[in-house]
């Protein structure tokens, strides 16, 4: 199973200076991942819609998808006058449950937790997909962190193949040991290549601010997509996975109950 995370910016190239979205379509459509993980997404906006040649009549996330991935969920976090953005989620496969969860901190930084789950014959067992974009500021981080872990111990059974993908802002890399030590996930970049992906800014990246976990899949192949195009299209660059379906040899470890 092949799968992409991208923070794609509105549609916009670093700056703002150009509207990329077609060439995102086109250069995700040349990987032709089986799952993509998108954030930043519009799903309206009067303003642009009106202003600039080529915005599509359908939904950012509906026109990425065009034919290549029939399914898609989106989940509206920020609203404003003109329209609202948030995360969305691409699939070749059905998605038979999604749900999106609001875990804003503050009215400037509208946050969501969107999570899908996807079932296919191919693989003959449900998925789970969480899709999110966390906060600018370490505090808000935490208490998110915090939610996506309650949400994953409520929501996903133990022995459910999962996958964790957004844009962290985590360039501490704090949020990924709470991560690995309490819910048992690996940080497939980093279980590849032994460090997290640099992925922003897209033209010249050195920040590890965009993650992909999983547990119950094994990692094939990691990428951060570097380097022209992509260090054209969106200021985050695309993190690009392969995994593995297979039972998984790693024992789940409690929650910590210390406070």
């Amino acid at each position: 199973m092949k799968v992409i995370s991208y923070n794609i910016h509105k549609g916009f190239s670093f700056g703002n200076t150009k509207f990329v979205l077609k060439r995102i379509r086109e250069h995700l459509r040349l990987v032709n991942p089986d799952l993509v993980f998108l954030q930043e997404v519009l799903g309206a906006h009067d303003g642009h819609a009106s202003r600039i040649d080529g915005w599509p009549k359908a939904t950012q996330f509906e026109y990425l998808a065009d034919t290549l991935w029939p399914h898609h969920a989106y989940g509206k976090n920020a609203i404003y006058t003109e329209g609202h953005h948030g995360n969305a989620i691409l699939s070749k496969h059905d998605i038979v449950m999604w749900e999106n969860i609001d875990v804003s901190n503050n009215r400037l930084e509208r946050r969501g937790m969107l999570h899908a789950v996807v079932h296919s014959d191919t693989f003959n067992r449900d998925l789970h997909l969480i899709c999110l974009h966390l906060d600018l500021f370490e505090g808000g981080r935490e208490r998110q962190v915090a939610r996506l872990s309650k949400r994953i111990e409520e929501a996903v059974p133990h022995d459910a193949p999962l996958i964790v993908a957004g844009d962290f802002n985590d360039w501490k890399e704090r949020a990924g040991r709470i991560l690995e030590d309490e819910l048992d996930l690996i940080e497939i970049h980093k279980a590849v290549h032994g460090y997290h992906a640099r992925s922003f800014p897209s033209w010249w990246p050195f920040l590890p601010l965009d993650r992909m976990y999983c547990r119950g899949l094994k990692p094939v192949a990691a990428e951060c997509l570097t380097g022209k195009p992509w260090s054209e299209m969106s200021d985050h660059a695309a993190l690009f996975a392969e995994l593995r379906f297979e039972p998984s040899t790693r024992r789940h470890r409690r929650k910590s109950t210390k406070t």
